[in-house]
């Protein structure tokens, strides 16, 4: 079993906040409830956690309906900050999983798929992947953020298996690669520009960028192929927030 941390910080960004009033994305009301709720409901229906932590601006939390394991925290300034807080109120360097608050689609058998994986392979940070065919046979027409590598198209997750004793040491550059996670290129100007060429000609591997970001950071990280596309579908956007209300009022 392992603990769970919601990170719930983030403010509403420009491209959303003329569609809502909220001034945080995990309070955004979709199918009549805050969308950090959805987030984590299906964290506590998993078969693999025990606590769940929510990290963010606590007066507004608490204002919603959480699962009986759950426990608010006030959230930091940044994300890795977030991070760190989240870990230190743990009260164990046991790894934990870090989930963001904006995929209300995420469900317990695309948590429990990919923490299953992980458990088959020896790392301190794990990251999904979920590929476009499977992203566009799931929700076709949503738009992503996409990379093109040798093994084919893939959009990055939202949900992490992290070792806590980590963190310290990745602070600083982490808190690079969250800023430019959005944007390919640059994020490959960060691991180099040897992989920059290479990602260019659609020749860069997953194992090649697992190696390399390994290396920057100072662990080991290991890339999960997902085949759940809910866990790719982040609120960013007008589109997202239709799409996630348009499924969620017919399923709920």
């Amino acid at each position: 079993m392992y603990d769970a941390i919601i990170l719930a910080g983030g403010e509403n960004n420009k491209h959303l906040n003329r569609y809502t009033a909220q001034s945080y994305e995990a309070m955004i009301d979709i199918a009549g409830k805050p969308m950090v709720e959805f987030v984590a409901e299906a964290l506590a229906a998993s078969s693999h956690v025990a606590r769940i932590f929510v990290a963010g601006p606590a007066e507004h939390l608490r204002k919603c309906s959480f699962p009986d394991n759950t426990v608010i925290l006030q959230g930091g300034r940044t994300i890795m900050e977030t991070i760190s807080l989240g870990m230190k109120a743990l009260g164990h360097e046991n790894i934990t999983l870090v989930v963001t608050a904006d995929i209300p689609l995420l469900t317990p058998s695309a948590i429990d798929d990919f923490v299953s994986q992980c458990a088959l392979l020896q790392a301190d940070v794990y990251y999904p992947v979920i590929a476009q065919c499977d992203h566009e046979r799931r929700f076709p027409g949503n738009k992503r953020t996409y990379v093109r590598l040798k093994e084919g198209t893939f959009t990055g997750g939202n949900i992490f298996l992290v070792n806590p004793r980590i963190i310290p040491q990745c602070m600083q550059v982490a808190e690079r690669i969250i800023a430019q996670r959005k944007n390919p290129v640059r994020l490959c100007s960060i691991l180099g520009w040897t992989f920059l060429v290479r990602f260019a000609l659609g020749m860069l591997k997953l194992s090649q960028i697992e190696a390399r970001a390994s290396d920057i950071l100072g662990i080991k990280g290991a890339v999960i192929c997902s085949p759940h596309a809910e866990l790719g579908i982040d609120v960013d956007k007008p589109s997202d927030l239709d799409l996630v209300r348009s499924f969620l009022a017919q399923t709920c």
